[in-house]
């Protein structure tokens, strides 16, 4: 999901920063821009040099475990496919529990779960229950909104993200989360819509969890038992299951955060995820998946669960807006001279994946790492790799940007706390000049303290606006810790120096009151009671 380049075809949604807040967060820019335009990467000479640049077994082997070693990756797994057999699957390092992960090993796949939404909507779309575009009220009476505009949305619209939705609207991760379907929708009851219906691409969660509630309210049964008796049970996708919340999910989705060039174990907060981004796979499952999606919707062993134009529909942008190549559950990256590739991403706090499909060479590739979003930014990654062995290159260990970008903010934060004790060290000497300006010259002066508080509080709003996402303080410090310490570290410097100031003020004024104003020392303290003149002159 995110706004940083790469050199294969990697979709990640964009930012953008309003000019009121540009002075708040040039250091942040400029540490994105850092990272993104710096990577750690093998040396020429390292056993990925030494690559066949071929994506069998072996290579995909090869590179995952020198990417695992040379980034510390505590776990990934891997599907790759090619038609209608799986080249291969296989997990590397351990969960959060200490398991070795494998192919078999049960993972979250978080927004790779909106795919599966669409073509469970499609699924009826094809049987003749719904219409693509008919409003979503005509199938679900009880979508209702703040906005009567919401009327107006289709079902079309809701699958490829159109609808009006968005997270500056109704931003569904930092509001208490629902336990059920009926209860995801009767809560955007109070919730306007962002723009009209089909106007612009905003991606938004509940745009999925409506599509859900839908697809349970037109088949009669609950959207897990639907999404297993049509897509799974078919695609023999025995270990896979849509759950209801990130609880629910193996080990709690207990996964890793990055800092510092370590990984941290964490647990997962509960968020709700029915139709959005709660199915839990394996390597082995994701590929039948994969092998349908490339295959014109027929499984492996020959069974369809959807028809070409369905599928090749889920995979086509919308005409109507031009503002996203967002198809249904799906992005088509247009980035490069190759060809186009059919991708999407999928982040929890403690998981990462992504799925790309390359149609024109009918390959699929999966990942998904048990570290989180942003700064373990690991399955792209270790996905551009994968891409570079699908078109012949030889790939080269990308790390997250982190791994640098982190660095670079600890040396921030350890200046910023430098400059805090020299603040306050100085506080004496910077009153005794202070009072002798205007006060209007001393609040300006006061000002830059100020924009390190104001910094750390809008932190999340100002993320928020990077990754087209609203969340929480809490949840931006699982996502990039680092960040997170370098402003609260700033903030406290930048009040530590305040707090300072005004307690050298407040004793500069008593001193004033006894009548020695010119009293204030190097400390801020007065060095002794003024004495009484001399007369060395004799009479």
């Amino acid at each position: 999901m995110k706004p940083f380049a790469s050199r294969s075809p990697v979709r990640r949604p964009p930012g953008a920063l309003p000019a009121a807040f540009r002075t708040a967060v040039v250091a942040v820019i400029a540490v994105f821009a850092l990272a993104a335009a710096v990577t750690v990467t093998v040396a020429p000479g390292t056993s990925v040099a030494s690559s066949t640049a071929s994506l069998d077994p072996a290579s995909i082997d090869r590179f995952v475990r020198d990417y695992v070693k040379e980034t510390r990756l505590p776990g990934a797994v891997v599907a790759v496919t090619r038609g209608d057999r799986v080249v291969h699957t296989a997990g590397y390092g351990r969960t959060a529990s200490g398991r070795p992960m494998t192919a078999r090993t049960r993972v979250p796949v978080a927004s790779l779960s909106k795919a599966m939404t669409a073509l469970a909507v499609m699924q009826l779309v094809e049987a003749g229950e719904v219409e693509l575009d008919r409003p979503v009220r005509q199938y679900l009476p009880e979508f209702t909104m703040a906005d009567r505009r919401a009327g107006e949305i289709t079902v079309r619209q809701l699958l490829t993200q159109t609808s009006g939705m968005a997270d500056s609207a109704h931003p569904d991760l930092t509001l208490a989360q629902p336990r059920t379907l009926e209860q995801a929708v009767a809560a955007m009851r109070g919730a306007p819509l962002a723009t009209d219906p089909g106007r612009r691409h905003r991606y938004h969660n509940p745009n999925f969890f409506v599509a859900a509630r839908l697809v349970e309210v037109v088949s009669g049964r609950p959207f897990a038992e639907q999404l297993s008796a049509e897509l799974f049970e078919p695609l023999g996708m025995e270990r896979t299951a849509s759950v209801g919340s990130t609880t629910e999910m193996p080990d709690r989705a207990r996964g890793y955060v990055r800092a510092y060039g370590t990984t941290v174990a964490r647990p997962q907060p509960r968020w709700f995820a029915t139709g959005s981004h709660g199915v839990v796979t394996t390597a082995e499952d994701f590929a039948q998946w994969l092998i349908a999606q490339n295959n014109e919707g027929v499984s492996a062993d020959g069974r369809r669960i959807a028809t070409a134009r369905t599928v090749a529909l889920t995979h086509t942008p919308p005409g109507a807006t031009k503002d996203t190549d967002y198809a249904m559950g799906w992005w088509v990256n247009r980035e490069g001279n190759g060809p186009p590739a059919i991708q999407h991403t999928g982040q929890l706090l403690t998981h990462n994946s992504m799925a790309t499909l390359l149609p024109e060479q009918g390959i699929g590739i999966a990942v998904v790492t048990n570290t989180g979003m942003i700064a373990g930014d690991d399955a792209p990654q270790i996905m551009e790799g994968l891409v570079d062995l699908a078109r012949g290159e030889e790939p080269e260990v990308s790390a997250p940007f982190s791994m640098t970008a982190d660095w670079v903010l600890a040396a921030f934060t350890l200046l910023a706390a430098g400059l805090g004790v020299r603040g306050v060290v100085r506080a004496g000497p910077w009153v005794r000049r202070a009072v002798r300006r205007r006060w209007w010259v001393v609040a300006l002066r006061l000002l830059p303290q100020a924009l390190p508080i104001l910094l750390l509080a809008q932190l999340a709003a100002l993320m928020g606006l990077l990754m087209n996402r609203s969340g929480t303080l809490a949840q931006v410090a699982y996502a990039w810790p680092a960040l997170v310490v370098w402003a609260a570290v700033g903030a406290l410097a930048s009040g530590a120096v305040l707090a300072a100031r005004g307690l050298a003020f407040v004793r500069h004024r008593r001193r004033v009151r006894r009548g020695a104003p010119d009293a204030v020392g190097a400390s801020g303290e007065v060095s002794g009671p003024a004495q009484p003149a001399v007369n060395t002159a004799t009479s």
